[in-house]
């Protein structure tokens, strides 16, 4: 079994992409899941709201989605961490 990745650097992996994090400890389908349902809420919400928002109001489900996956993957890096030590 490969040596578990520091939880602090899947934390900064989760805040450059969505899923990313994930990915580096092995879950590679949470991971994909995570950032097909940012892109899938990023436009859901880009078609629904006014178009004089700002882009942070257009992909806000988006970026709620992307905040959600961040604690996840730590956590997860956290926990696989600590066991692996």
């Amino acid at each position: 079994m490969s040596k578990p990745v520091n939880p602090y650097f899947v934390l900064f992996l989760s805040v450059i992409l969505p899923g990313v994090g994930h990915v580096a400890i092995g879950e590679a389908r949470r991971g994909l899941a995570f950032a097909l349902f940012v892109l899938l809420f990023s436009f859901l919400t880009y078609m629904t709201i006014t178009p004089e928002q700002s882009f942070i109001g257009r992909h806000a489900g988006g970026l709620f989605i992307w905040a959600l996956s961040i604690p996840d993957a730590y956590r997860r890096a956290r926990i696989r961490f600590s066991v692996g030590s």
